[in-house]
């Protein structure tokens, strides 16, 4: 994988933005999970320390949270959109939604599916977990 880039992004009404680095070429997640389903989200998950909330975009901000209250599905309270939450997948780190990133930083997006409806059996066999932990070496792939 390449090196990071810092993409920028937010929620429509702009009142919640914030940075975020990672590689231009990323992996979404398009979930069939009962919340993601409705909303059409693809996201790509970063370890929490490489996001930034901009200064004064959590009070336009809050939560939903369901069935075990792992994920903090969070979003704007002004436009309604989820440009960023806390995954059930990965409680470290923070999924982006790919669509919310500002234009020009994103060179490709992989999408790839993730059985929400299926949960414990998909994410048993699935890698998304190591997309919240910071690289400290080349992995294999």
């Amino acid at each position: 994988m390449g090196s990071d880039v810092v993409h920028s992004g937010g929620c429509h009404c702009r009142r919640v933005r914030w940075q975020v680095e990672a590689p231009a070429s990323v992996v979404a997640w398009i979930c069939n999970c009962s919340d993601c389903s409705m909303r059409g989200n693809a996201h790509f998950v970063v370890p929490a320390g490489k996001f930034a909330l901009q200064p004064g975009a959590d009070e336009f901000l809050t939560t939903y949270t369901f069935g075990t209250h792992t994920a903090k599905h969070v979003f704007c309270k002004v436009c309604g959109i989820t440009s960023f939450y806390i995954p059930r997948s990965n409680p470290d780190g923070v999924a982006v939604t790919a669509a919310c990133v500002d234009p020009g930083t994103l060179a490709h997006v992989e999408y790839r599916k993730a059985d929400g409806r299926n949960w414990d059996k998909w994410f048993a066999g699935s890698d998304i977990s190591e997309f919240s932990k910071p690289a400290a070496s080349p992995a294999a792939e």
